[in-house]
């Protein structure tokens, strides 16, 4: 039988849940867990069968943190009204909708649709503006995206590195620069983001997705990994139009 165990702590950003998941992932008896990091009292919740408190607490404590004491039953809570799709991905849906509308725009005023162009254009914009929410916090962002990012757990720098190398990629798509070699990092950068989030998909972890920084508090699902594949197959697709 499976036993919901809730426990206080101060796993306080995303580096800390980096630090406990080995610990925690190399339990056999947790099924699932997960760290509310916005929860005042930065919940972790473990899922399994047999799950002993005392090696939970261990687990935690070998990672360098506490568990400060257990949470009380929050059914009640849990039954809570439920985001509508809409309510939950509006600020993502937005920035998109702009996105698509410009490029829009701008093929109609060229006065004819061209698919490379409209790439490019949606491309540059995607990222100069995904880059601009992450900036707005830098920090929280890294803390977020090193906790489920493959090359940002290991190399802290490379989540610092991540807005910066967004911001070049979108200038480099608006300006024509160097179409090849863009494609080829923003297929190498989107796959690379892939691993993560699929990773985090499997583990059915509930944390926050840093795509849009720290400002909106968007939950890791597969709308990110639709996002991350959607931008590699575009990359993909120009790089086949480059090269043929």
């Amino acid at each position: 039988m499976t036993t919901v165990l809730k426990y206080k702590t101060n796993l306080n950003c995303g580096s800390c849940v980096a630090a406990v998941q080995p610990h925690l992932d190399g339990d056999s008896s947790i099924e699932r867990w997960s760290v509310d990091t916005n929860n005042p009292n930065k919940v972790l919740t473990v899922e399994g069968a047999n799950l002993s408190e005392s090696e939970i607490k261990r687990h935690v404590a070998d990672a360098g943190f506490k568990v400060l004491g257990e949470v009380a039953s929050e059914a009640p809570a849990e039954k809570s009204e439920q985001k509508s799709f809409w309510q939950t991905y509006k600020p993502l849906l937005l920035v998109i909708g702009y996105l698509v509308g410009v490029v829009g725009l701008v093929e109609i005023t060229a006065g004819a649709f061209d698919w490379m162009r409209a790439m490019g254009n949606f491309m540059g914009g995607f990222f100069l503006a995904f880059s601009f929410f992450k900036l707005l916090d830098l920090q929280g962002f890294v803390d977020s995206f090193q906790s489920y990012d493959v090359l940002a757990r290991p190399i802290r720098a490379y989540g610092y590195a991540y807005p910066f190398i967004e911001l070049g990629l979108g200038v480099a798509y608006l300006v024509g620069f160097a179409p090849v070699a863009t494609n080829l990092v923003t297929l190498v950068v989107m796959l690379v983001g892939i691993v993560g989030v699929s990773q985090a998909l499997f583990q059915k972890r509930r944390i926050q997705c840093a795509c849009l920084g720290t400002v909106f508090n968007l939950p890791m699902s597969k709308v990110t990994f639709i996002e991350d594949g959607v931008m590699a197959a575009m990359a993909a697709a120009m790089l086949c139009g480059l090269l043929v």
